[in-house]
């Protein structure tokens, strides 16, 4: 199964590496990351692969969540294709 991660916030040193430490700890396979600069907002968005994921999916946005407060951006998690159906014209 596939996930769609976004990141939005003000840039700061690390968002990135802090996501990726989950993603690694957690066997979440990145498979494509875009991220750019809006003036002084931060935003990402990733496409990963829990097949090998070694904790269930309402854990893993828990625990995003959780990082996104410590670090001060909002990181949300929805499976790809709710986020394809609910982005679809």
């Amino acid at each position: 199964m596939k996930a769609i991660v976004t990141v939005l916030g003000k840039d700061k040193v690390g968002i990135i590496a802090d996501v990726a430490v989950i993603m690694k700890e957690y066997g979440v396979n990145i498979c494509d990351i875009s991220q750019t600069l809006m003036q002084e907002y931060f935003t990402m968005i990733m496409l990963v692969d829990l097949e090998k994921s070694t904790v269930d999916f309402s854990t893993l946005q828990k625990e995003l969540a959780a990082r996104g407060m410590d670090i001060g951006v909002d990181i949300r998690v929805q499976h790809q294709d709710l986020f394809d159906a609910m982005h679809k014209i």
